[in-house]
């Protein structure tokens, strides 16, 4: 058995913990009820909140690549973002989505495999920047933040020591991508305030009155969780944070059990729109198609897909 296949074993039997530890802790009739109550107008303005969310995404990804010489239209760059959403999330134990990014755009230009790693890489990285600020920020008006008062000195200097970090490695391993610094993290607040907004909508198509921080708090959190990639597409591991979670914020399991669920539907959904994506591979060193080599720069210039 070869390397991914135990990845994906691992994952698999990872995930089906995770879902069997939440599963012993919920009513899942209670949980059965919520989904049917769901208001789908709501959950609707969920699903484009979400899309929303991704396509600016793709845009901060394209500022990566701009940043190597890599000029790619948004439309190419979105189309590539898609379909690498839904390897990611639909053939965890293959190539994966930013191995079939780096593959596409290594074919269609001269960048190395070293410059093109890095931009997805920081890509994730910038994300995750903005989902640990913006928890460790929300978390300071939860509920639950007077608890820690031994740790609150540490929880202020972690939000103050974040992007400062962030910056500092930049500069020492990726220098030339710290042109992009600004814009990136930008749009990664971005990405995360739309995000949030998503999350609020599904709180209330569960019909939720209350409570909103404490929720918001801990679907940040179980962001960060869900981005280390031990399960399948994060299920099992939101849901493991909702679980665990509550007794510290005391909200309703269940209906967060739910919430997660939902929004990992609505991520699968989403990420299914890229089996519908099509890019021709053997276009992509066609430079009158895909991508084009500036005279100027000998570099990659915009795509017209």
């Amino acid at each position: 058995m070869t390397k991914k296949y135990l990845k994906l074993l691992l994952k698999l039997c990872l995930t089906a913990t995770a879902l069997y530890m939440v599963y012993r802790k919920i009513d899942v009739q209670q949980v059965k009820e919520a989904f049917l109550k769901v208001h789908f107008g709501w959950l609707f303005l969920a699903f484009l909140g979400y899309n929303a969310s991704k396509i600016l995404s793709s845009f901060r990804l394209n500022y990566f690549f701009k940043s190597i010489e890599l000029q790619l239209s948004n439309w190419f760059n979105l189309k590539l973002y898609y379909i690498g959403m839904f390897y990611n999330l639909f053939l965890p134990g293959g190539i994966g989505g930013d191995g079939y990014k780096v593959f596409v755009l290594k074919r269609g230009s001269e960048q190395s495999v070293k410059n093109l790693v890095g931009a997805a890489l920081l890509d994730r990285v910038s994300g995750l920047a903005a989902l640990c600020f913006l928890a460790l920020s929300l978390f300071l008006f939860s509920s639950s933040f007077d608890l820690l008062q031994n740790f609150q000195g540490l929880i202020y200097l972690a939000i103050l020591a974040i992007y400062p970090v962030f910056f500092a490695g930049l500069k020492i391993v990726f220098k030339r991508f710290v042109s992009v610094f600004g814009m990136t993290n930008l749009l990664s607040f971005g990405v995360q305030g739309i995000q949030l907004l998503s999350a609020f909508f599904i709180l209330q198509a569960l019909g939720v009155e209350s409570g909103y921080t404490d929720y918001l708090t801990l679907f940040l959190v179980s962001s960060v969780v869900a981005a280390i990639p031990f399960t399948i597409g994060g299920i099992g591991a939101r849901e493991i944070v909702f679980v665990y979670g509550n007794t510290f914020f005391g909200i309703e399991t269940n209906i967060a059990v739910t919430f997660s669920l939902l929004f990992f539907l609505l991520n699968a959904v989403s990420s299914f729109l890229g089996a519908f994506v099509s890019i021709d591979l053997k276009q992509s060193t066609d430079s009158e198609n895909v991508i084009q080599k500036k005279p100027q720069q000998n570099a990659v210039a915009s795509s017209t897909l």
